[in-house]
């Protein structure tokens, strides 16, 4: 009778090549994420200066408004209309109570422009706006 050896399990050990992978994946994914967050702050919107500026870091629940030289509100390198953006922001509102925007207004720009993005903020409940600015150099 021929009896069949049992053999050996093998014991892998740390496998270097699917974390390698993982790994890749995970840096594509924040380069990508990175570039789109940066898009915003890259457009012909040249905000005021201040010495005590700060960077803010990005987080999940802002949008960044643009407020052009002549007035025209940006969101996501498009123009919108006011009904638009009230439209726009009332639902963000609606899902995230504490929703933040950044608006970025060009230092040319009116500052009846401003208010009037703030006004659109305000009638849409949402609280939470922040002032960008650069620092001087």
């Amino acid at each position: 009778m021929r009896f069949r050896k049992r053999s050996e399990p093998n014991v892998l050990g740390f496998q270097i090549a699917p974390m390698v992978d993982i790994l890749l994946v995970l840096l594509c994914f924040f380069i990508v994420t990175w570039s789109f967050a940066r898009r915003e702050m890259e457009l012909d919107v040249k905000v005021p200066t201040a010495e005590n500026a700060k960077e803010s870091n990005p987080v999940v629940n802002q949008t960044v408004l643009n407020v052009r030289a002549d007035g025209k509100v940006i969101w996501n390198r498009k123009e919108v209309s006011r009904d638009e953006l009230l439209k726009r922001l009332k639902e963000l509102s609606g899902l995230f109570p504490d929703y933040a925007i950044i608006l970025r207004g060009d230092k040319q720009t009116a500052y009846d422009n401003i208010v009037t993005v703030l006004d659109i903020c305000r009638e849409a409940n949402i609280w939470n706006v922040a002032f960008a600015t650069g620092k001087t150099e």
